[in-house]
């Protein structure tokens, strides 16, 4: 199968379209084909001490054979570990726990810029940060790929988004720096993505299936759209990492797999 591998020393000139066995599945595991893949800002600096590997962690694609209460066939999508080999390639190994049948609203390019953005800021809003309704949310960020998911979903729990700087109950920091600084002088409870900061509850978002489930049902619902910046073929995953980290971008850059 072919698949962009990141290759040592992990430069974006170092990524390649590699032709590779297709993987077998463990216990646990299930081969999806892939048909989208999204990719993250910086992602390329986090497999560094096992190179080379296959980056992005957002996929949406078919089952190639049945699991639990989903049929070989049907659409899938997913947030993968991002302790091992990701989804830019033409199949990927996904734990089993971890995937959920694709909205049917969204296409394969939208579903797979979902998962990474929507757990991001569902985990953000609602568990780290128990955002209540009728509360006053401020994201930083608001138009990148989690801001602007982040404040559909704010909107949907009942919440008033408020721009950056005002008085808020709850500010979810995707940006840091001074963005950050700037905007917690008005905040009560912080919850940030970004890094670790005096004040503000940082995590590192995980793969969920429940949560991905609730993020499909707003999706179908026409509560929750993710905003598509740019579709890059799979040969040219050198110009999507590079868009990816330009200023100026709006939404999730995304690998089409299957044309």
């Amino acid at each position: 199968m072919r698949a962009v591998r990141l290759h040592p020393p992990g430069g974006i000139e170092d990524l390649r379209l590699d032709e590779v066995a297709s993987p077998e599945p463990r216990p646990g595991q299930v081969l999806v084909q892939v048909h989208a893949a999204a990719i993250t800002r910086d992602e390329l600096e986090w497999p560094t001490d096992r190179l080379p590997a296959i980056p992005s962690y957002e996929l949406s694609g078919i089952l190639t054979e049945d699991i639990d209460g989903i049929s070989a066939g049907a659409e899938v999508f997913a947030l993968t570990p991002f302790d091992r080999n990701g989804v830019a390639a033409e199949y990927a190994l996904v734990p089993v726990e971890i995937l959920a049948p694709k909205p049917p609203s969204l296409s394969h390019v939208e579903a797979a810029a979902l998962p990474m953005a929507g757990l991001s800021a569902w985990q953000a809003l609602i568990v780290h940060g128990r955002l209540q309704p009728g509360e006053r949310v401020a994201v930083t960020g608001a138009r990148g790929g989690v801001g602007h998911v982040a404040v559909q979903l704010a909107r949907t729990r009942g919440a008033e988004v408020v721009e950056q700087g005002e008085p808020c109950d709850l500010l979810f920091d995707t940006a840091g720096g001074e963005a950050l600084a700037r905007a917690a002088e008005q905040a009560g409870r912080i919850v940030t993505i970004a890094a670790e900061a005096p004040g503000a509850q940082y995590f590192v978002v995980e793969p969920d299936r429940e949560q991905l489930l609730e993020l499909a049902q707003l999706a179908d619902a026409g509560e929750l759209l993710p905003e598509i910046d740019s579709i890059f073929p799979l040969a040219d995953a050198r110009s999507a990492f590079e868009r990816s980290a330009a200023r100026g971008k709006h939404g999730k850059v995304v690998l089409r797999v299957v044309e």
